[in-house]
């Protein structure tokens, strides 16, 4: 009798192993999963940076060749200095009011606000400057790496 107790608690465990290896292998096949990839903002890693602001790096890699996506995050009362990327980059304005202006000339007095829901392209090595005022402000950024960044200011 106590060998099949033992034998029957052995199954079980293997069962339940067995169990544990299929629902395993159901995600692997799961569409949804093989569809798509959901990133909830609790999953998204922000990095701050010297700039007054922080970035999250959705696909790719800004610092290679390829197409890339980013969330960047202005603090207030942060902006850049005049500078350039090298390749065109598409921005859309996802909350806040994003403050940008262009020229070799750092002139924060005379920025345009663009509010969340807009779309900007800047144009490969267009000289501006950008950042937030009052608010925070969050960009969405696509471009084609690498997105280097080079300074343009003249005093």
């Amino acid at each position: 009798m106590l060998i099949s107790s033992r034998l029957r608690r052995a199954g079980c465990v293997a069962m339940a192993v067995i169990g544990f290896a299929g629902i395993g292998l159901v995600a692997a096949d799961d569409p949804f999963t093989a569809a798509m990839t959901v990133k909830k903002p609790t999953d998204i890693k922000w990095v701050e940076n010297a700039n007054g602001g922080a970035q999250a790096i959705l696909h790719g890699d800004p610092a290679k060749p390829g197409l890339y996506i980013v969330l960047t995050k202005w603090h207030p009362h942060h902006m850049s200095r005049p500078h350039f990327h090298p390749n065109d980059r598409f921005i859309t304005v996802l909350s806040g009011t994003w403050w940008v202006g262009a020229g070799t000339k750092y002139d924060p007095d005379n920025t345009r606000p663009v509010p969340a829901g807009s779309f900007v392209t800047h144009f490969g090595k267009g000289i501006h400057y950008d950042g937030a005022k009052d608010e925070e402000v969050v960009l969405e950024i696509l471009g084609e790496g690498p997105a280097t960044s080079t300074p343009a200011e003249v005093k």
